[in-house]
């Protein structure tokens, strides 16, 4: 686990809440999402094996974490009806193989989420699926008792890599002040969007798309192996969590 402390000065905010990203932070679901998108952006005439196919896969693969409507939208510029004709599609083979083999928490996930909240540290689940597609997802895992909310980009507006579905959490779950938040995920975007929502840590996990140095770039402040790490940075340094200048 690595810690890299950005920000001076003696003031100290403990963490309130933590926000965590789904796919390749706190579900083993990064394979899917990879055929989900395949599958998509074939039914629009991009199969593999072309140079077409490889754009495409490089747009998904540095758009992770950001809206899926927005990364087809990427993918297919100007071009409103295919962006959404791939976005259907994506959602129903997601969804067909969340309904064929299930999902699988990332090992530790479960227990983290339960040391969090006894830690009276209030826990969101922040995504760039659909509501649909998030309903699915969370009635897949069970999870309801142990989160306070769970946000899509339809919820705030915006998704990643803008700071709305954060600054929305922060809101509706009445936390005082931005640096009381600890953001968690594995894509460049979760990091991005966790530093413009002023969040007081931002960890970059290992166990999805992006690389450390990815994350770095970024924008993490901290670098850990797994989402089973993070319960861990979270308490032993509640009183020492660099205040943002």
């Amino acid at each position: 686990m690595g810690l890299l402390d950005r920000g001076e000065g003696a003031g100290m905010t403990p963490v309130r809440l933590a926000c965590l990203d789904l796919a390749g932070t706190t579900i083993g679901d990064v394979a899917m999402v990879e055929r989900a998108f395949a599958e998509a952006i074939a039914t629009q005439g991009i199969v593999p094996g072309t140079s077409a196919y490889a754009r495409a896969m490089v747009h998904v693969h540095r758009s992770r974490g950001c809206p899926k409507i927005d990364v087809f939208r990427g993918i297919f510029p100007d071009n409103e009806a295919r962006a959404q004709a791939a976005n259907l599609t994506f959602e129903r083979s997601y969804e067909g193989a969340i309904e064929r083999t299930g999902l699988i928490p990332l090992p530790g996930t479960v227990e983290a989420l339960e040391k969090l909240r006894a830690a009276d540290i209030q826990v969101a689940l922040i995504t760039g699926f659909s509501r649909g597609t998030l309903g699915r997802v969370l009635a897949a895992l069970g999870w309801h008792d142990k989160l306070n909310l769970a946000i899509c980009p339809e919820d705030a507006g915006r998704g990643r890599p803008y700071p709305d579905m954060v600054l929305t959490a922060v809101l509706k779950l009445g936390i005082d002040d931005v640096r009381q938040v600890a953001v968690a995920g594995d894509s460049e975007n979760d990091m991005i969007s966790g530093r413009r929502a002023g969040a007081g840590l931002v960890a970059g996990v290992l166990t999805g798309v992006h690389s450390r140095e990815r994350l770095l770039g970024g924008g993490a402040t901290h670098i850990i192996d797994s989402i089973a790490d993070f319960p861990g940075l979270l308490l032993g340094h509640q009183q020492a969590i660099p205040a943002i200048r």
